[in-house]
């Protein structure tokens, strides 16, 4: 099978709404030369194509081969002007750089006093809505305008500028130090997952302490509260402090509901926090507040002022669909949850160039595990080999790990265990070259390949054997990451009292709420 070409501009031209589409005719025909331009004709070529073919292109006479290069550099040039503009494509940033844009043209025009009108006005805009950078860099440019234009409240002004940019400066540090932070503890979580041992531990811990900056949380924006929040959240999501993350998200979505006009204005981090604070909350297993902010997400979201762009339709996608088959976790409803896998793969093809594999391998193990807790284990099989089959995936190597471990046990139950010691063998090798074999997984697979050595009747003294081992680490502060990926705990007590692994899960949740 021949592989599908992935060209830059295919993907740009097919992610174009027909008024997109309409609106860049227009734009190309404003000029009458550009009618039967090899660029227009390349867009309408590449419009009604199903697959990017080059070979089709040279064919089709449209362009020649020599300059097929530069005519695609040309159209996707175009192509992002008309989108720029666009209406739907507008928004306060782009507001603010286009009257940055109109400022520094009558500058070099030398109409000093109008290009300070229209800074004075942009800046405003710029600090209304903490966008600190280019209020800094409106502030610059009124600078150098001031010492070329005088006035007689230059003294004044020039203490008051100082000052704002010493200011905007100051934040605009913070701001950096703070996302430089959080970034780099998502590098760390989404390389390796939660930290394994009381070295990773201190080690996470110390990078987090040596840069968090010391601030005065009051004296904070909003931008820099939103980049100390997900700082705090993501290094309590590496060291599996699940409240605190509960905290920090719950903190972080808040302060969008206290600064309504930022949530249009900034609807990835708006979904983001939403997404983390659902996720907290799935692993704190409250399950009556997850469905109420999972009401409040789609209620915001299904709003007729809410972003609707390529961006967030892809977010909403995708955090709607996690927590959806997450409620599913929580109760042990896992044949309810079922119904779901065929309504997401659906939708999932709509989304391909918009979610990266790293996203999609998550899907597939949910799916995989839905299955498994509904005990169709040959299904659970099929999307576990999704995951352990991309050779390309080089991120979450736990999620990786643990693919291979559940991938054991779903062979275990389904009967395949024809070629168990192969695969036995094959995860033993990928943990220990993954530097992932812990106490659990090392349990799990000595008990998996010592099973072919049992007598029948001797098979339930031996799951009660391993769920009292594994019940102690069930609370350990590194192994107990196992259980968030594969609840090996509910699963041997399906086996020792002949329930399915729904109905487990689902006593133990019941309990749970019972209790609180």
């Amino acid at each position: 099978m021949t592989k599908e070409q992935k060209d830059n501009l295919f993907l740009l031209v097919k992610s174009l709404t027909k008024s997109e589409k309409r609106q860049f005719k227009l734009y190309v025909g404003r000029l009458g030369v550009n009618s039967d331009s090899k660029f227009l004709n390349l867009f309408n070529l590449l419009d009604k194509a199903s697959v990017y073919n080059e070979n089709a292109i040279l064919k089709s006479g449209v362009v020649k081969k020599q300059q097929l290069a530069n005519v695609k550099a040309h159209l996707y040039k175009q192509i992002l002007i008309s989108l720029k503009l666009n209406p739907s494509h507008q928004n306060i940033r782009s507001q603010i750089r286009e009257q940055l844009d109109f400022a520094s043209i009558l500058y070099h025009k030398g109409l000093y006093r109008q290009s300070l009108k229209i800074l004075d006005k942009a800046k405003e805009l710029a600090i209304i809505n903490e966008e600190k950078n280019p209020a800094f860099e409106i502030v610059e440019l009124e600078k150098i305008i001031e010492t070329q234009y005088i006035t007689r409240s230059i003294s004044n002004r020039a203490d008051q500028l100082t000052i704002q940019a010493k200011e905007l400066s100051e934040l605009n540090v913070v701001a950096s130090k703070l996302s430089n932070l959080s970034l780099q503890l998502y590098s760390i979580i989404l390389k390796t997952g939660y930290v394994k041992n009381e070295e990773e531990s201190k080690a996470v811990t110390t990078y987090f302490n040596d840069r968090l900056p010391k601030v005065d949380l009051s004296a904070l924006g909003f931008r820099e509260k939103l980049w100390y929040y997900k700082a705090y959240l993501w290094y309590s999501f590496l060291t599996q402090d699940f409240l605190n993350c509960y905290k920090y998200a719950l903190k972080w979505v808040n302060l969008f509901y206290e600064n309504p006009n930022m949530i249009s204005l900034n609807p990835v981090f708006f979904l983001k926090g939403n997404n983390y604070l659902l996720e907290a909350l799935y692993f704190i297993k409250n399950k009556e507040k997850f469905e109420t902010k999972l009401a409040s997400f789609h209620s915001v979201v299904n709003q007729s002022n809410f972003p609707k762009d390529e961006n967030v339709a892809s977010l909403v996608f995708l955090y709607g669909n996690f927590h959806k088959i997450n409620l599913h976790f929580i109760d042990g409803s896992f044949d309810d949850g079922l119904i779901l896998i065929p309504e997401i793969e659906t939708e999932l093809v709509q989304f391909d160039n918009k979610i990266d594999a790293h996203h999609k391998m998550i899907f597939y193990y949910k799916f995989a595990s839905l299955h498994f807790g509904a005990g169709n284990n040959k299904e659970c099989i099929k999307y576990l080999d999704k995951i352990i089959s991309n050779k390309s995936l080089s991120m979450r190597e736990d999620l990786l790990c643990f693919s291979r471990v559940l991938n054991l046990v779903a062979h275990y139950e389904a009967g395949l265990d024809y070629h168990l010691e192969t695969l036995l063998k094959s995860t033993y090798k990928f943990l220990i070259k993954m530097n992932d074999l812990h106490e659990v997984q090392k349990e799990m697979i000595k008990f998996i390949r010592g099973l072919q050595d049992i007598y029948p009747q001797d098979i339930k003294k031996e799951f009660k054997k391993l769920l009292e081992t594994l019940k102690q680490y069930e609370d350990h502060p590194f192994e107990r990451r196992a259980f968030l990926y594969l609840d090996i705990i509910s699963w041997l007590e399906s086996k020792i009292e002949n329930k399915p692994v729904g109905k487990i899960v689902r006593d133990k949740y019941l309990e749970l709420f019972a209790k609180s």
